[in-house]
């Protein structure tokens, strides 16, 4: 099975979440397979996104990490690649359909896949202006959207879920990223609306985990706290088995 995680914004947990789900499908006996089509802000040798989600869970045999193509700027991959090296890098980014050939490779021996996007569900991925979106479409994943629960989410969250619907994603997961132990109103306010918004769209909605996850330190056998508090998103994977 694969699942695609994108997000409604930058910085809003689509890693950790991406780690959770990770957590869950290798606590139920899964080999598991975690995807990052590109990876920016980063440098070779440097821990990205998918080296990070191995280390919070202790590296297990279970688990591969792959990347498509790593690129130095922190920016969306199409402005990252021209930063970096003009328009021949961009050229030469994956295609969708290499992106495509990686994630069928990865499931023939991987019983979970976890695709994690850069930036939102509509940032280009691709020379030729794929998104995310159409790479969740090509591999027939399941759409996995990650949200915040702060000021200005609901407007971010409902174009979202909106331009997700209107690709043929009728089901989906609606996800807080983190959440704080001590939410004001508007937290708490956002959080019932953005549970209406997965309804009304007839998406799957969880409340999300506690904030903080991704930066708590780790021993040889992983993000304890992580773990445990993965099991919030156990029935994610489950309930969408049948697929999208």
């Amino acid at each position: 099975m694969i699942y695609v995680v994108t997000g409604t914004d930058t910085d809003v947990g689509k890693t950790v979440v991406t780690a959770a789900l990770t957590a869950q499908a290798l606590e139920r006996g899964d080999r598991v397979a975690v995807y990052k089509p590109t990876q920016t802000g980063v440098l070779p040798g440097e821990s990205g996104d998918a080296q990070d989600i191995g280390r919070w869970l202790g590296n297990p045999k279970e688990l591969t990490l792959a990347e498509g193509i790593r690129l130095r700027e922190p920016m969306a991959p199409v402005d990252a690649a021209l930063e970096q090296g003009g328009r021949s890098t961009v050229d030469n980014l994956p295609t969708l359909e290499e992106h495509v050939a990686r994630i069928n490779e990865l499931a023939q021996t991987h019983e979970t896949i976890l695709v994690e996007g850069a930036g939102g569900l509509l940032v280009k991925l691709t020379s030729a202006g794929e998104t995310i979106a159409e790479l969740a479409q090509a591999v027939c994943g399941n759409l996995v959207v990650v949200t915040r629960p702060d000021l200005g989410t609901l407007n971010h969250s409902a174009l979202t879920l909106e331009a997700a619907s209107g690709r043929g994603f009728v089901h989906g997961a609606l996800i807080l990223g983190s959440f704080p132990a001590l939410p004001t109103a508007v937290h708490e306010r956002n959080r019932k609306n953005l549970q209406a918004l997965a309804e009304h769209h007839g998406w799957m909605w969880a409340e999300g985990l506690p904030a903080g996850l991704g930066s708590v330190d780790t021993s040889t056998t992983g993000n304890i706290d992580l773990w445990k508090a993965s099991r919030k998103l156990n029935y994610v994977l489950v309930e969408r088995d049948s697929g999208r």
